[in-house]
Order: structure tokens, then C-alpha cells, then sequence
């Protein structure tokens, strides 16, 4: 991002290029540009809005519910044989021998 790179501004003053990055200064305004006059444009006259159609009444019909027939429920399950659990004895913790240090 230095002296070569065409993006920056360092790169544009380098290569002597104008962009975006560098915009070249304006001149003088030596010339005044006489005054255009413009042209009044003729307001058209708008269309008036479009008046909804009107909803026609619908008449309320009764449906008739249909009910279903309510489900047979299954046979109970029968229940699933307990595993048997295993006695875990505690072992007291006995603590391990230091190592010797070698010298």
C-alpha cells in the first residue's frame, strides 16, 4: 500500500494520476455560464381514483361437525424386569509411595 499501488493517494501523487482517491483541483471560474431558462412543465390533470367494488353479502352456511370416533386405548404394558444392581465396596484410599530423588 505504498508508492506503486495505483488505489491510494500516496500511489496516485507517485504515477501522477487523479481518481477517485485524488481529485484534481477546479479551476478559476473564468467563464460565467449565462443563466438557461427552463421550460414550466404543464401539470396533468390526474385520473381519479378507481371507487372499490362493492363485496357482495355471502350468506352463512352451517356445516355440519363430523366427529370423530374417539381412539381405543392400547392394552397396558407390562413392566420391564429391574436390572439387577451390583454392590460396589469403597476401598480406602491408601497413599502411594513417594519416589526418591536421584542425585
Amino acid at each position: 500500500m505504498g508508492k506503486g499501488d495505483k488505489k491510494t493517494r500516496r500511489g496516485k501523487i507517485i504515477l501522477g494520476t487523479f481518481g477517485a482517491r485524488r481529485r484534481r483541483k477546479k479551476a478559476a471560474a473564468k467563464d460565467i455560464k449565462p443563466l438557461i431558462v427552463t421550460k414550466e412543465k404543464e401539470i396533468k390533470e390526474r385520473k381519479p381514483v378507481r371507487e372499490k367494488a362493492e363485496v357482495k353479502e355471502v350468506k352463512a352456511v352451517a356445516e355440519a361437525k363430523v366427529t370423530k370416533a374417539p381412539k381405543e386405548k392400547p392394552a397396558p404394558k407390562s413392566p420391564k424386569a429391574e436390572k439387577e444392581k451390583k454392590e460396589v465396596t469403597v476401598k480406602a484410599a491408601e497413599p502411594k509411595p513417594k519416589k526418591e530423588k536421584k542425585s
